[in-house]
C-alpha cells in the first residue's frame, strides 16, 4: 500500500480557498489538480502560485486559468479564478499541504527487517525492509519507519512519526508525536565530554588566559542520560543531537533543527525554536521558547539565551542573552552595539589620514621636519 494524501483532487478552486480561510475573486467552480510555478503550468487544471511580485509577472504568458496572489496587486486578463491570501509565505505552507505527496510506506513489518522479539510494535505502523528495532523498543500507532533506520534498546517512537532512511536513533532516546528525522540524523550519541587527572590546558587557558597543564591523560566521560524530544520536533539531515551525562538532552515540542546541526550533551532547547543550518550548540546550554539561531551560529557551553531572542548568522555566542533581544557578531554583542562596531571599523582609515595630517600640521608647527606619510598597505592595517 501506498500512502495517498488526505486531499482527494481534483478540488475546486473554491474548495481550497475554504481550506485556506482565504478570499476567492472570479470563477471558484475552476477544478485543480496541481499547484505549480506559473512558468510550469501545462494547461487549465493547474493552479498558479504568484504570491511573489516576481512570479505575479509571469502570468500573462503561463497557461493556468487560476492562481493564488497576494493582497492588493492587480492581476492580468486571462486569470478566471484567484485565490487572495494576506500572508503569502503562511498561505504556501497550507496549500502545500493540500498537495503533498507523502513517502511510500508498505503497512506493517517487512520480513526483511529485524524487529527484537520483545519490541512493541503498533499494528498500524510501517517498518520497511532493512530497519531495525531493538529490544523493548517501543513504535507509535501511525509511525512510518523507513528502510536503513536503527532504534535502539528500549527507545521510544510516538504515534504518527516518521523516520527518513538512515536516521539513527539511540538506545533509550523518546519522541513524542509526529516527529520527522530526516535522512542520516543521529539522535542519542554519546557526549563529547573528557576529563584530565589534573587540570589540563583548557581549565588552565580558561582561567589564567595561559596554558600552564598538559593533557597527558584523556579519559572519556560516559553518557548515561538520553535525548527526550517533544511533539512535532524535525530533524534534519545529518544533524546529530548527544545524549546528557547523567540527565537527558531535551528538545522541546514544535522546534525545527536544520540540516548539520550539532547540539551537545545536557543541552535544553525549548519550544518552537528555529535552529538553522550549520548551528553548533555546547553542552549543557539552556536555550528558551521560540528563539531563532540563524546560519552557523556557534554557542558555547553553559550559556543561557532567553525566550524570543533571535541571533544573527555567523555570530559566536559566549554569554548569556536576554529574552526578546537581537543578537549578531564575533563575539555577539546586542544589534545596535554590533553596527557601531561596523561602523567604527568602516571609519578606521578615514580616522588614519586625518591623524596623518594632523601630525603634519603640528610637525610643520613645531618648525620641525615634515615627514611624508604613506597609505597603510592591508597587512599593516
Amino acid at each position: 500500500m501506498t500512502q495517498s494524501s488526505l486531499t482527494q483532487l481534483p478540488l475546486t478552486l473554491a474548495a481550497i480557498a475554504d481550506a485556506l480561510d482565504a478570499r476567492i475573486e472570479g470563477d471558484g467552480s475552476i477544478l485543480i489538480r496541481r499547484a505549480v510555478h506559473p512558468s510550469e503550468a501545462e494547461g487549465p487544471e493547474d493552479l498558479a502560485l504568484a504570491m511573489d511580485k516576481d512570479l505575479l509577472a509571469l502570468l500573462p504568458g503561463s497557461k493556468a486559468v487560476a492562481a493564488v496572489v497576494a493582497e492588493g496587486v492587480e492581476v492580468p486578463d486571462g486569470i478566471r479564478g484567484r485565490i487572495v491570501v494576506p500572508r503569502p509565505r503562511y498561505a504556501m505552507a497550507g496549500m502545500l499541504d493540500l498537495f503533498e505527496r507523502p513517502v511510500h510506506a508498505e503497512p506493517g513489518v517487512s520480513p526483511q527487517a529485524y524487529v527484537a522479539p520483545d519490541a512493541v510494535v503498533a499494528p498500524d505502523a510501517s517498518i520497511a525492509p532493512f530497519a531495525y528495532v531493538g529490544p523493548r523498543a517501543r513504535i507509535g500507532a501511525g509511525a512510518v519507519v523507513l528502510p536503513h533506520v536503527t532504534i535502539g534498546a528500549d527507545a521510544v517512537i510516538g504515534e504518527g512519526c516518521l523516520l527518513h532512511p538512515g536516521a539513527r536513533i539511540g538506545e533509550r532516546v523518546e519522541m513524542g508525536a509526529r516527529c520527522i528525522i530526516h535522512p542520516n540524523a543521529a539522535v542519542g550519541n554519546d557526549g563529547f565530554s573528557f576529563v584530565t587527572p589534573e587540570p589540563g590546558s583548557v581549565e588552565s587557558a580558561k582561567t589564567t588566559g595561559r596554558v600552564v597543564g598538559t593533557n597527558v591523560l584523556i579519559r572519556r566521560v560516559n553518557s548515561i542520560g538520553t535525548v527526550i524530544l517533544g511533539d512535532d520536533v524535525e530533524i534534519g539531515a545529518g544533524a546529530t543531537i548527544d545524549r546528557g551525562t547523567v540527565t537527558a538532552t531535551r528538545i522541546g515540542s514544535g522546534t525545527k533543527i536544520d540540516n548539520l546541526v550539532q547540539i551537545g550533551h545536557n543541552v535544553q532547547v525549548g519550544t518552537n525554536c528555529m535552529l538553522c543550518g550549520h548551528v553548533g550548540i555546547a553542552g549543557s546550554t539552556i536555550i528558551g521558547d521560540r528563539v531563532v539561531l540563524a546560519g552557523k551560529v556557534g554557542v558555547a557551553d553553559h550559556v543561557k539565551i532567553g525566550s524570543d531572542a533571535v541571533v544573527a548568522a555567523n555570530s559566536g555566542v559566549g554569554m548569556d542573552i536576554p529574552p526578546k533581544s537581537v543578537w549578531m557578531g564575533y563575539p555577539a554583542v546586542p544589534r545596535a552595539r554590533a553596527f557601531e562596531q561596523y561602523k567604527g571599523l568602516a571609519r578606521l582609515k578615514r580616522l588614519y589620514a586625518d591623524v596623518s595630517d594632523l601630525k603634519k600640521r603640528l610637525t610643520a608647527l613645531d618648525g620641525g621636519p615634515v615627514k611624508v606619510e604613506t597609505e597603510p598597505t592591508e597587512q599593516q592595517e
